[in-house]
């Protein structure tokens, strides 16, 4: 997901500004009780990881709890959905993700659409995958990996943690901007599949930063790119896609949303004090400590990105005829 300044700037100018509040009043009136942050991953999944940072943030900026509560499922479906069951006050939010943008065409019987119900309250931080591969596969390179792939059509197997999720739609996203023939392997999660990675059961895989991370430090897997549009911290060294795939661009974004309905002086609040933790240094430690990069943005802004995402997304699946069973 690509968060260009100018691009948000532009963008902010043409949007309906939400009014201002002062910090004082802001904080008088909202929030006046505890306020939950609903999660769909499990607790010590990065995204919950992140959504506690944040939590701990505005408890501590604000003086009332922001409790993280975890409800998996359905691709975080089942979080999203108790959210806008719930009153549009402010006090319910919901940590969104890349996965919501292409849930909305993946699966086919939401009860909400997920652009027009979940207002956008700010953007949190964005994640790099990584283009993985088993030391034993010759390449070092991603141009050596679409020269080999290209030399052995249907020989070089992808996996993915599952159908229809982010590391097998950016795994079909270069294959389209390739034209390579790599057959789809899906497992049950991430460790399944880099496990036969490791092995080389499969030969490529595009993972998640934060659990591809130790076994590329440790050697047992080779990081060809990351999938940003620029390098990543945590692998400074490993070029992007884009170096070599031009105009490329897949990562995991975490931020937070709201019933459509919620007060804009409470969406104002919440997207000052959380561009105010994202310049913190503390914060900022704490999100790379994860291969995490904040990202900073109205509530225009945001919005503006999810309705690109989610149109990139949905044409990814529509194009691989693809839904959840």
């Amino acid at each position: 997901m690509k968060f260009p300044r100018r691009q948000f700037l532009q963008l902010a100018a043409g949007a309906v500004a939400l009014p201002v509040v002062p910090h004082r009043a802001a904080a008088q009136a909202y929030p006046a009780r505890p306020v939950r942050i609903v999660v769909g991953y499990p607790a010590g999944d990065s995204p919950d990881v992140a959504a506690r940072i944040m939590g701990r943030w505005l408890s501590d900026r604000l003086g009332r709890a922001f409790v993280i509560e975890n409800k998996p499922g359905a691709g975080s479906n089942i979080a999203v959905q108790s959210v806008l069951d719930s009153p549009a006050d402010g006090y319910t939010l919901t940590w969104i993700t890349t996965a919501n943008t292409s849930n909305a065409t993946f699966y086919q019987s939401l009860r909400f659409n997920f652009l027009t119900d979940v207002a956008p309250v700010a953007a949190i931080c964005r994640m790099p995958l990584v283009m993985d591969v088993p030391p034993s596969l010759p390449v070092t390179t991603v141009a050596e990996f679409i020269a080999y792939a290209k030399a052995n059509p249907g020989k070089v197997n992808m996996a993915s943690a599952g159908v229809g999720g982010l590391l097998h739609l950016a795994g079909e996203l270069f294959k389209t901007s390739t034209g390579l023939d790599l057959p789809h392997v899906p497992y049950r999660g991430s460790p399944p599949a880099l496990t036969d990675l490791m092995s080389g059961r499969v030969q490529v895989m595009f993972d998640a930063m934060a659990s591809s991370l130790p076994h590329i430090r440790s050697g047992a897997l080779r990081a060809l790119a990351v999938t940003t549009p620029t390098r990543s911290e945590a692998l400074p060294g490993v070029p992007t896609v884009a170096e070599t795939v031009p105009g490329y661009e897949a990562g995991v974004w975490l931020g937070i949303g709201a019933p459509r309905a919620t007060p804009a002086e409470v969406v104002t609040t919440l997207n000052r004090e959380l561009n105010a933790g994202l310049a913190d240094a503390s914060v900022k430690a704490q999100l790379a400590d994860l291969g995490m990069t904040p990202i900073p943005a109205t509530p225009a802004e945001f919005g503006t990105v999810l309705a690109s995402e989610t149109d990139k997304w949905g044409k990814v699946i529509r194009a691989i005829g693809i839904k959840a069973e």
